[in-house]
C-alpha cells in the first residue's frame, strides 16, 4: 500500500564546518568498534561531540547516538555489565532525538540469533536472524539501494536509487508488529530493515559516516532537528531495468612503508619487489598517505584499503606514524578504511607479550573499520588442518571476529602459481589452466606465502580460504604474485577457484591495467570487490573512469563522488 510518489527537492550541498560549535551530542562510546569515524562525521559537520560511558552521561543528554560494529552478544554483555541498558530505556522513552547505527539499530530489538542467542533491549518487535539463502554470499558487505516506505526530514537528501553503505552478517525484517517503526528496506537474499524512525527515536542499519555525502547529510538533518514526517508520498525503490541492489566495489589500495629516509610514504612493487631498479635502490615512493585516500575519496572510491608491508622488529603498537595516517585520513575520508600489517601476537623487545586482538583494537580505535591478516593466517589454517579443523577460539582470527564481528575480519591472500602435470602431485585443489606452465604442465594450484611473498607453503589459496571462512573471517582480499604490477588483468582462473569455494566477499586484486578490468573479473567471477593500486597512483586510470566503464558494461556500480 503506497501513496503517489512525489517529486523530491535537488539535495543540499554539505558544508563542512571547522571553528565555530554549532551544537554538542551525545555520543555513546562503549567500546563498539571504529566509534572514531561516527565522532569525525558529527564533527566535520561542525558539532561538538561529548563522549559518555555511563548512566548519568545518558540521562544527560540532549541528543544521543547509539553506534556498533561488532557481535551482539559482547555488545550486550558490555552494556550490561556497565548498567546502561535501563538509561538507554529510559532515554528512548523519553522522546529526546536519539539515533542507533548498524548495531545500534540491531539492539532496539527483542533479541538476536548471533552468539547463541542474545535478548536485546526490547524497544522495537522482532527478532534479529542471520542472512540465509542458497549462494548468498554473507556478509552483506557494499553499497546498496533503499525502498522507501515512509518520507521524512531524516534522509532527504537521499534520492531515490542511491546508495548506502551496509557491512553486517544479521538483520531485522518487517513485520506487522514492527511496521509502525519501518522507514525504510533493502534488499538482499530478502526484504530486511533499513531504517526505522518513530518520532525523534531513529536508527539506521548502514553506516552514515561510511556512506560519502549522502550519510552525513543523514547526520546533519538529525542533529538539526530536520526528522519530521513530510506528507502522504513517499519514495520507492528504482523501477525495473534501472541499476539497483548491491553494487559491485572498487577498492583503492595503498602500501605503506618507511623508506630508507624513515618517511612513511606509499608505494608499489612489481612481484612485490618495491624499490627503485636506480636512483640508489630506494623504497619506491608514489605519495604521502593521507592526501592519496582523500584524493581517491574524492574520485569515488568504496573503500580505502592502507597494508603496512613495513618489517616489524618490534610491536605495531608502537608505529605512530600509521596510526596517525588512520586517524588523520578518517577525518576526511568518510567510507571504509582498511589497515593491515603486523597484526598478530607479539612480545616486544622488553618482554612485554601482546596479542593480535589488542593489536587491531589500536589500528580500530584510530579510525579502522577492518583490519586485514596475511601471514599469520597461513600459520594459523595450518594449525587448524593438522588439528582435523578442531577450533578453540585462541586464533586470531576467531578472537578479533569474536569481538568485532566477522565483517572487521579481512585475511589477506598472497599466492603463486605452482604448476603440476597431474593433480595427483599435489594435496591442493588444482585447475586446468588456460596458461600452461614453462614445462606445457596443464594444471596449476596457488602457492600461499609468507613473509611477503619470501616463503612458500605447502597450503593453497582453495585451502586457506575455507579454513578462513570457518574461523570466522568475514571477507578475503585475494592478490597474486605473479600478476602484481604487471598490468594484465586480474588472475580469472585464482578469482574463480576461490570465489567459487566460500560464500564470504572476495576482493580481486593484483594486474589491474585499464578499466576493462574491473569489469572483466565482476563478468568472469563471482568476486564481490576488485582492488588496484598502482594504477591510480601513477595518475594513468582515475576510479571514475573505472566506475564507466563498469556501468556501460551493466556491472551494478555505485555512483558516487564527493564534493566535500
Amino acid at each position: 500500500r503506497r501513496a503517489a510518489v512525489r517529486a523530491r527537492p535537488a539535495p543540499r550541498a554539505i558544508r563542512v564546518f571547522a571553528a565555530e560549535s554549532r551544537g554538542e551530542v551525545t555520543l555513546l562510546d562503549y567500546g563498539a568498534g571504529n566509534v572514531r569515524s561516527v565522532r569525525n562525521a558529527i564533527q566535520a559537520l561542525g558539532f561538538t561531540v561529548k563522549s559518555v560511558d555511563d548512566p548519568a552521561g545518558i540521562a544527560a543528554a540532549d541528543k544521543l547516538i547509539f553506534p556498533g560494529v561488532g557481535a551482539y552478544g559482547s555488545a550486550m554483555d558490555v552494556l550490561t555489565s556497565r548498567g546502561l541498558v535501563d538509561p538507554i530505556k529510559d532515554y528512548v522513552a523519553s522522546g529526546k532525538p536519539f539515533m542507533g547505527v548498524c548495531l545500534g539499530l540491531q539492539l532496539l530489538f527483542d533479541g538476536s540469533e548471533e552468539s547463541g542467542g542474545v535478548e536485546g533491549l526490547g524497544i522495537i518487535p522482532g527478532v534479529v536472524g542471520k542472512f540465509r539463502g542458497d549462494g548468498l554470499v554473507v556478509p552483506h558487505i557494499g553499497w546498496n539501494t533503499l525502498d522507501f516506505k515512509r518520507d521524512t526530514g531524516l534522509m532527504a537528501d537521499v534520492p531515490a536509487g542511491d546508495r548506502l553503505y551496509f557491512v553486517h552478517s544479521y538483520r531485522a525484517t518487517p513485520d506487522v508488529d514492527n511496521e509502525d517503526w519501518v522507514l525504510a528496506t533493502c534488499e538482499y537474499g530478502g526484504e530486511f530493515i533499513a531504517a526505522v524512525q518513530k518520532g525523534e527515536v531513529m536508527a539506521c542499519q548502514f553506516h552514515p559516516e561510511k556512506s560519502g555525502e549522502k550519510g552525513l547529510s543523514i547526520f546533519r538533518n538529525f542533529l538539526e532537528g530536520n526528522v519530521d514526517e513530510r506528507g502522504a508520498g513517499a519514495k520507492t525503490k528504482p523501477t525495473a531495468g534501472v541499476d539497483a541492489g548491491l553494487a559491485k566495489r572498487v577498492i583503492a589500495c595503498l602500501d605503506v612503508r618507511s623508506n630508507d629516509a624513515g618517511d612513511l610514504v606509499v608505494t608499489k612493487g612489481d612481484s612485490y619487489d618495491v624499490r627503485e631498479k636506480d636512483d640508489g635502490g630506494d623504497v619506491r615512493n608514489l605519495g604521502k598517505p593521507v592526501e592519496l585516500a582523500g584524493k581517491y575519496f574524492k574520485q569515488g572510491a568504496d573503500e580505502v584499503a592502507f597494508l603496512n608491508i613495513t618489517g616489524y622488529r618490534d610491536l605495531p603498537l608502537t608505529d605512530a606514524p600509521m596510526l596517525e595516517v588512520l586517524r588523520r585520513s578518517s577525518e576526511t575520508v568518510f567510507v571504509p578504511l582498511t589497515v593491515g600489517g603486523g597484526i598478530r601476537d607479539f612480545t616486544d623487545s622488553n618482554g612485554v607479550s601482546y596479542t593480535a586482538l589488542e593489536v587491531a583494537a589500536a589500528y580500530f580505535k584510530a579510525g579502522a573499520d577492518k583490519v586485514s591478516i596475511g601471514s599469520d593466517a597461513v600459520y594459523v589454517a595450518e594449525q587448524y588442518y593438522a588439528n582435523d579443523k578442531k577450533k578453540d577460539g585462541s586464533t586470531s582470527i576467531e578472537q578479533i571476529s569474536e569481538r568485532y564481528g566477522v565483517q572487521a575480519m579481512v585475511v589477506s591472500i598472497d599466492p603463486r602459481r605452482a604448476y603440476v602435470n597431474d593433480p595427483s602431485e599435489t594435496k591442493n585443489r588444482c585447475v586446468k589452466t588456460s596458461r600452461p606452465g614453462p614445462n606445457g604442465e596443464e594444471y596449476v594450484w596457488f602457492q600461499c606465502t609468507v613473509k611477503g611473498g619470501r616463503e612458500g607453503r605447502d597450503i593453497g589459496a582453495y585451502e586457506l580460504a575455507i579454513a578462513m571462512e570457518d574461523l570466522g573471517c568475514g571477507e578475503i582480499l585475494l592478490n597474486c604474485i605473479d600478476e602484481d604490477g604487471q598490468g594484465n588483468g586480474f588472475d580469472h582462473e585464482l578469482v574463480g577457484l576461490v570465489s567459487d569455494a566460500v560464500t564470504i566477499p572476495v576482493i580481486a586484486s593484483s594486474g589491474a591495467g585499464e578499466p576493462k578490468h574491473f569489469t572483466d573479473v565482476f563478468n568472469a567471477t563471482k568476486c564481490s570487490a576488485a582492488l588496484a593500486a598502482g594504477i591510480f597512483h601513477r595518475g594513468e586510470v582515475d576510479i571514475s573512469e573505472v566506475k564507466d566503464h563498469m556501468k556501460g558494461g551493466e556491472i551494478p556500480t555505485n555512483e558516487f563522488r564527493s564534493v566535500l
